[in-house]
């Protein structure tokens, strides 16, 4: 019970839409699914495999969440709307992740063992955005929306195109309680463009000057 209470907690700090526990507690599909996946870690840690997949199956089905059995999952998790989510089996989730709709944490190929991402604390995924292979998403980092990322993305960083690229957020840890735009992020390709411009213009002027 304090796990739930604090994971609604969560989704109130989070959510702006969302008006009372009782309402989260009934009508949030994201918080749905986890419950259902916690059920569902336990009969798989205890080698009850088809179980397992029966009820993920089932979570799938009411809530449009995919989260298999052998995922491992931190504290606070949110989920917002969440549909289209899928969340493959060696993915391991750390604590306070806000993931929106459509996101995929998945593998690549048929390789055994660990094959897909670990997310550190207090990670936050955009709607769309695929985190596909064995890395790791440091902790307080962003990923933007429909980004596609292949390979680590270091802490406090932020993540974005396809293939995603990297550009550091100051290297300070980032509130995402208070925080949750994952649209308004810093491309670095534009950084890097208008930083070109600037020496071209400098180097217009200094030529201007010499020229006179």
């Amino acid at each position: 019970m304090t796990r739930l209470g604090e994971t609604i907690r969560a989704y109130k700090a989070r959510d702006p839409a969302a008006r009372s526990s009782l309402e989260i507690f009934l009508l949030y599909p994201g918080l749905h699914a986890v419950i259902y996946h916690r059920v569902a870690h336990w009969l798989y840690r205890r080698k009850l495999l088809f179980l397992a997949r029966c009820v993920s199956q089932w979570s799938r089905h009411f809530t449009g969440i995919e989260i298999h059995p052998g995922a491992t999952i931190g504290r606070r998790l949110v989920i917002d709307h969440g549909m289209g989510i899928v969340i493959g089996e060696t993915t391991v989730i750390g604590d306070d992740v806000l993931l929106y709709q459509g996101v995929t944490l998945g593998g690549t190929g048929k390789d055994k063992g660990k094959r897909h991402p670990t997310l550190g604390n207090n990670v936050m995924v955009g709607c769309g955005a695929k985190i596909l292979g064995p890395f790791t998403v440091g902790d307080n980092a962003r990923v933007a929306a429909n980004a596609v990322v292949l390979s680590e993305i270091p802490p406090d960083s932020t993540a974005v195109g396809v293939p995603a690229r990297v550009v550091r957020v100051a290297g300070e840890r980032v509130d995402y309680t208070s925080n949750v735009d994952q649209i308004h992020i810093l491309d670095p390709v534009k950084i890097e463009l208008t930083a070109v411009k600037e020496q071209l213009s400098l180097l217009e002027k200094a030529m201007e000057e010499m020229q006179k």
